[in-house]
């Protein structure tokens, strides 16, 4: 019988926590990785395995294979935990792409449904914005305000705005290509330590995305949306929701609004959570979490060296 554990909160990693070669070694040991990956491969006609198993790395990182792939590495995980644990968070947010992940684990969508979703985000997001058209840039060592004020002054008619505000003194920028190279510029002479364009083929949660949104949510008029099983928490306003088209009306806003990760990861802490478990590829969510709370306990799940730190933890309480 599981126990929902009202200090927990597991929280999904987006595009960017992807490699070629991830979970293999969850894999050996933990058949949940390869039935996920076969169940999404089923859906979307092509061996998901392979690619995240062999590559080539270009084309795992185009964003239609990287949407689905990076939700079946979620999903995978959490249900190798289920299977090893009886604990359950009493809360959950994911971050971008892993807020879909969420609403497969918090019993929100159907597996099947939100891999074929995410493949239809992926290339909705791609059709939006033609390659080299758009960019994204990850700005170090200035506040929010000072970020905002550099893409308003960079804008010059086009778009160019924050929007993934990942810990104090990170945040990405996304926009049309000049404006996020002119803001890149901008930003170092307002003293950033650094202005890295990030390696994506499409500029997301900026206005850009407005058409794939769009068709998004009539894609998402097809699906049921049950009401999550856990708290969770929504990027675009930082607060639950139970009701289907609140539900769909958050992720079509996702896609063209910022990523509020600090305030998510500080709203978990202000409800009770002290302890965040990143359950994905990866450790990127871990080291924004450490960095947004440091009183917090964090760990992060994607081998059986991690998957055991977090067993041992809760069979010591």
């Amino acid at each position: 019988m599981s126990i929902q554990n009202k200090q927990l909160a597991f929280v999904f990693p987006g595009q960017g926590s992807q490699s070629v070669g991830m979970l293999v070694e969850m894999a050996e040991s933990y058949p949940e990785i390869k039935d996920t990956f076969a169940k999404a491969s089923e859906v979307l006609g092509l061996d998901l395995w392979a690619l995240v198993t062999d590559g080539p790395a270009e084309e795992l990182n185009q964003t239609h294979n990287t949407q689905p792939a990076m939700l079946a590495a979620g999903v995978a995980l959490w249900k190798v935990w289920c299977a090893q644990s009886d604990v359950r968070p009493a809360y959950m947010a994911g971050h971008s792409l892993g807020e879909y992940t969420v609403l497969v684990c918090s019993g929100v969508l159907d597996f099947a449904d939100a891999i074929a979703l995410v493949a239809a985000r992926g290339r909705f997001m791609q059709e939006a914005v033609p390659e080299s058209v758009g960019a994204m840039a990850a700005v170090l060592g200035l506040t929010d305000e000072q970020v905002i004020q550099v893409c308003s002054d960079a804008a010059q008619g086009e778009v160019c705005s924050a929007v993934n505000f990942n810990s104090p003194g990170q945040v990405v920028i996304a926009g049309n290509s000049a404006a996020i190279d002119r803001a890149m510029l901008a930003a170092k002479d307002a003293g950033a330590k650094r202005a890295l364009k990030l390696p994506v083929s499409v500029p997301s949660h900026c206005a850009l995305m407005r058409p794939a949104a769009e068709k998004l949510y009539v894609q998402m008029q097809a699906l049921t949306f049950a009401q999550p099983d856990v708290s969770l928490l929504h990027n675009v306003d930082v607060a639950e929701h139970k009701e289907a088209d609140e539900i769909r009306q958050a992720l079509r806003q996702q896609l063209f609004m910022p990523v509020r990760w600090v305030d998510t990861v500080n709203a978990l802490t202000e409800q009770g959570v002290t302890t965040i478990v990143e359950m994905g590829p990866g450790k990127v969510l871990m080291g924004l979490n450490k960095r947004i709370v440091k009183t917090s306990d964090h760990f992060t799940v994607y081998n059986p060296d991690t998957l055991n730190k977090l067993l041992e933890h809760y069979s010591n309480d």
